[in-house]
């Protein structure tokens, strides 16, 4: 029996670490319980303290999988339903691209319990969790999904967002989180809380309270007067499997052109992502009808479509009738536009009947769209999910449009999260965001992230609204998150300077004489 329970007791911090993480996603879309994030973070930060490096570093990686298991867990429904892999080659795959996230946690808390840990511990564990949450926002082409901060679009914390962004609520909440952790640390060591212990933690956080307060005052951006585009939405709700059957395509589009009629006397109409399932170079006649419609009207179509340039194809957006451009996708969907590593993997996906795609990345010093005398800064499916990559150019935008294919996402947490993100982004930089997707949530986001107006998932919709358009730029728009990023670099290595200086002093010490 003693053995039994000291099996237990060992196995204890796993499931912790593994129970922390998984509550994380809860605290986003489409759950929104925003407390279980400062509750993950307390959690992780109990599981670990006093721990070596190593052992620090595997409860990182089960808090992890705790993350990606439950919040990413819309890439099995990709890989199986619409992948046509097996149950459980999609189980396999899934779980191997949620390990391998995990290591990051791993990485993440190793390099903490090794370098940062033991002095200022929510400063120090605050800005440890926010460079790994910019690390995946690069790394590998980058994974920027689950962002602690999404949880707080709609708390006292979202004022921040316009300022340092996203990342910089998540580093908010987890120092908040470190604040208390703190306090715990110091009633369990002395069964009690001075008054003194009680003031130091207490003042940041009061300070970080009317910080907040006080930058939701501010009116960073203002509307322009009468200038406003009347913007429709259309939501198709085509089946994944039907959209590019060649014997569908034209029933596909004539449902489009069914729903988008009573639409033209809108400034703007907007289809999501492939809407037209061709390629530019072949959609000659279907390009022309719908340019003759809209241009009839004095109305601008913005629609997703493939385009091929010698040897690339992308994934692109383009403007009819009254508007010009065209946009090729930047930031692709690993394994769903291209392979990573593809001369190691592409035989082994290949070896289970995957659909693979070899989509080209298309060039970054891309122009703004333009529709019926506006600039759109137009971002496809993924790229809205990239706060810096957004703040790029969503300064010069009248308003953002982002176009989406969530149909591969299935009935599961991912279309709302990713609508979240989209939301993040118009609150960073103070413009509205106009969300076209095949099957929902398509949306239309003012300029502090709040939803007006929304369609159903899963049903054939359209969306009517007039959108407003601002001047003026918000801080995140000139700065994005270097701001933060410095901070996070410059506290971090005074943590870590400062541990080796007492690590030496103490070996100096401990020296005979």
């Amino acid at each position: 029996m003693k053995l039994s329970r000291d099996k237990i007791k060992a196995c204890l911090p796993a499931l912790l670490a593994l129970t922390a993480g998984a509550l994380l996603p809860f605290s986003l879309s489409p759950f929104d319980i925003w407390p279980l994030g400062f509750i993950s973070v307390i959690l992780l930060m109990f599981v670990i303290q006093g721990t070596p490096p190593r052992l620090a570093a595997w409860l990182g990686w089960l808090y992890g999988l705790g993350i990606f298991g439950i919040g990413a867990s819309w890439v099995y429904v990709s890989i199986n339903v619409y992948g046509n892999a097996s149950g459980f080659f999609a189980s396999l795959l899934t779980l191997l691209f949620v390990a391998g996230l995990a290591l990051l946690f791993a990485l993440q808390c190793w390099c903490y319990q090794r370098w940062f840990s033991g002095y200022r511990t929510a400063m120090g564990f605050a800005s440890v969790w926010v460079l790994f949450e910019w690390l995946r926002s690069w790394l590998f082409t980058g994974f920027p999904w689950l962002y602690l901060g999404y949880g707080h679009l709609h708390t006292w914390l979202a004022n921040i967002a316009p300022v340092l962004g996203v990342m910089g609520i998540s580093f908010a909440v987890v120092f908040i989180s470190g604040l208390l952790f703190e306090l715990f640390q110091h009633w369990q060591l002395q069964k009690k809380l001075s008054t003194a212990q009680c003031a130091v933690h207490a003042v940041p956080l009061i300070l970080l309270v009317l910080t907040s307060l006080m930058l939701g005052r501010f009116n960073w951006v203002e509307e322009v007067p009468e200038r406003r585009a009347n913007v429709a939405l259309v939501q198709a709700n085509i089946d994944q499997n039907l959209k590019f059957d060649p014997a569908f395509i034209e029933e596909g589009l004539t449902l489009y052109n069914d729903l988008s009629l009573p639409l033209w006397e809108n400034d703007i109409v907007i289809w999501p992502e492939t809407a037209i399932p061709m390629l530019y170079q072949r959609a000659s006649n279907e390009l022309a009808f719908f340019d003759f419609q809209a241009r009839s009207t004095e109305s601008t179509l913005v629609s997703g479509i493939l385009y091929r340039d010698d040897n690339h194809i992308y994934n692109s957006i383009t403007a009819l009738g009254d508007g010009a451009g065209i946009y090729h996708k930047q930031k692709l969907v690993p394994f769903g536009e291209y392979v990573p590593l593809s001369a190691l993997l592409e035989p082994v996906l290949q070896l289970f009947s995957l659909p693979l795609s070899s989509l080209s990345s298309g060039p970054g010093d891309q122009q703004l769209l333009q529709a019926s005398g506006y600039s759109l800064a137009p971002y496809i499916c993924y790229e809205v999910v990239y706060p810096d990559f957004v703040q790029n150019q969503a300064h010069e935008a009248d308003f953002l449009v982002t176009i989406s294919n969530d149909t591969w996402f299935g009935a599961s947490i991912g279309p709302l999260q990713h609508l979240q993100m989209a939301a993040m982004r118009a609150l960073e930089n103070g413009r509205y965001m106009v969300r076209a997707t095949s099957n929902g949530v398509s949306a239309i986001i003012d300029e502090r992230g709040q939803i007006l107006s929304r369609t159903p998932q899963f049903e054939v919709a359209t969306l009517s609204q007039s959108v407003p358009v601002f001047t003026g730029r918000t801080p995140f728009s000139y700065w994005g998150s270097f701001p933060v990023i410095v901070l996070c670099l410059v506290v971090g290595m005074s943590i870590f300077l400062r541990n080796r200086r007492q690590k030496a002093a103490g070996k100096n010490h401990a020296q005979p004489d």
